[in-house]
C-alpha cells in the first residue's frame, strides 16, 4: 500500500511538473520580445490604422470629397455620355470626356441609388444629391492636413498572434487588406497583447519596398513617410496624370515617332492651331528638332529636365515664336492607333499628336 501511494505521489509531482513547465513555456511564447508586442492606443498602432484608413480622393472627379468613397459600379452621365464605372480605369474615361473640348463645362451627373465607404469602411445607401452633400460638405477643404497617409502601404498579407490576459486565449489572425487592419486596430482594447509577425513589407509611394523586422523599425518607416508625397486631396483630376513620367520615357515618345502634327496651341487666350495645320514636327535624340510645311522649314531645339508632375519641356524654334517656352508636361497618352504629348504653361497649351501607336 505505501508503495501504491508513493507512486501515486510521484506520479501527481510529475504531472504537476510537466503543466508548470508548459505553463512557463506557453508564458514565453505569449509575452514574446516587446519590440514585437502591439498596443492599444500607441503610436505605431495609429500610425498603422491611419496608413490602413480608407483613401476618399481617387474618386473625387465625381464626389469631390477626400474623406468619402463611392463604391463601384456606379452609373454617372459626365457631358451627356452614360458611364458605367465599375473600375478605376472607367475614372480615366470620364476624365477623357471632360478633357475632349477645352471651353466647354463639364457636367457630371451621378445615378442615384448610390452607396458611400467612410473612411473607417462603413457602407452607407445614399439615395439622393442632397443626402451626398450632407456628407461632402463635411469633410476638409482639398489639400487640408488629415490623419490619412497616401504615401504608404502595406503589403498584406500580414499576421498577428493575439492574447488577452483576462481569458488568456492565444488566436492567430491574418490581414489581407486595408479594412481587416483598421478594423482591428479599432477594436484593440488595452488587455489585448499582440504579438505582430515580422518581416512585414512597406510600399512607399514611389514603389520603394521597405522591410521591417519589428515594430521600431515599422513605426519609423510609417513616421518618416507620412509627409513624402503630395497626398493629391483636391478635385483637380488633371494635375496628376503624370505622377509615373520620365524624361527618358518622354524622349522615346518624342524621338520615336516622326511627323508629329499640332493638335491644340493656345497662347494668350488664342486659339492658333489653325494657323500651324499643315506642319510637321519632327524631335531628334541629340537635342535638335525641325518643324516643316509645304513652302517652309525651321530649326529648333528642345530638351527636358525633371520628373514625374514636374518635366519641364524647353522648345526654341527661333522663327517660330508661338511654340517658344519652357513648357510643363502635363501628360502623354498613347493607344494602339495614335500618341500625343500635352504640354502646359499656365492657361497656355500645346498638344502634339503623332500617327504613332504606343512605343
Amino acid at each position: 500500500m505505501k508503495n501504491t501511494l508513493k507512486t501515486l505521489s510521484l506520479m501527481i509531482l510529475a504531472l504537476a511538473l510537466t503543466l508548470v513547465s508548459c505553463r512557463e513555456e506557453e508564458s514565453v511564447f505569449i509575452e514574446g520580445p516587446q519590440e514585437e508586442t502591439l498596443e492599444a492606443n500607441s503610436n505605431i498602432a495609429g500610425l498603422l490604422q491611419n496608413t490602413a484608413t480608407k483613401d476618399g480622393s481617387d474618386d473625387n472627379i465625381i464626389d469631390n470629397a477626400s474623406c468619402i468613397s463611392i463604391a463601384l459600379p456606379v452609373t454617372v452621365v459626365a457631358d451627356g455620355i452614360e458611364i458605367i464605372v465599375d473600375s478605376p480605369r472607367d475614372l480615366e474615361t470620364i476624365e477623357d470626356i471632360f478633357d475632349e473640348f477645352d471651353d466647354d463645362e463639364d457636367i457630371l451627373e451621378i445615378i442615384f441609388p448610390i452607396t458611400i465607404v467612410l473612411s473607417d469602411f462603413t457602407e452607407l445607401v445614399i439615395n439622393d444629391l442632397d443626402e451626398l452633400d450632407d456628407f461632402t460638405d463635411d469633410c476638409d477643404g482639398e489639400n487640408e492636413f488629415d490623419d490619412d497617409i497616401e504615401c504608404a502601404d502595406i503589403k498584406y498579407p500580414v499576421t498577428a498572434s493575439v492574447f488577452n490576459s483576462n481569458n488568456e486565449v492565444i488566436d492567430t489572425i491574418t490581414f489581407n487588406n486595408d479594412k481587416d487592419l483598421y478594423e482591428f486596430i479599432d477594436e484593440l482594447d488595452e488587455d489585448d497583447i499582440v504579438q505582430v509577425n515580422f518581416p512585414v513589407t512597406v510600399i512607399l509611394f514611389d514603389g520603394t519596398e521597405l522591410q521591417a523586422s519589428n515594430l521600431d523599425e515599422l513605426e519609423d518607416i510609417l513616421d518618416n513617410a507620412k509627409d513624402d508625397c503630395d497626398e493629391d486631396d483636391d478635385n483637380d483630376f488633371n494635375d496628376d496624370d503624370c505622377d509615373n513620367c520620365t524624361t527618358d520615357q518622354l524622349s522615346e515618345v518624342l524621338v520615336g515617332c516622326s511627323d508629329w502634327g499640332v493638335d491644340k496651341l493656345e497662347r494668350n487666350d488664342q486659339d492658333l492651331e489653325d494657323l500651324y495645320a499643315s506642319y510637321r514636327f519632327n524631335f531628334e535624340s541629340d537635342g535638335t528638332l525641325t518643324a516643316d510645311s509645304s513652302s517652309d522649314s525651321f530649326s529648333g531645339t528642345w530638351e527636358t529636365n525633371g520628373e514625374g508632375n514636374n518635366i519641364s519641356v524647353v522648345i526654341n524654334i527661333p522663327n517660330l515664336t508661338d511654340f517658344n517656352a519652357t513648357w510643363n508636361l502635363h501628360e502623354i497618352e498613347q493607344d494602339p492607333s495614335e500618341s500625343e504629348v500635352d504640354l502646359r504653361m499656365g492657361d497656355d497649351r500645346l498638344r502634339f499628336e503623332g500617327d504613332c501607336p504606343g512605343i
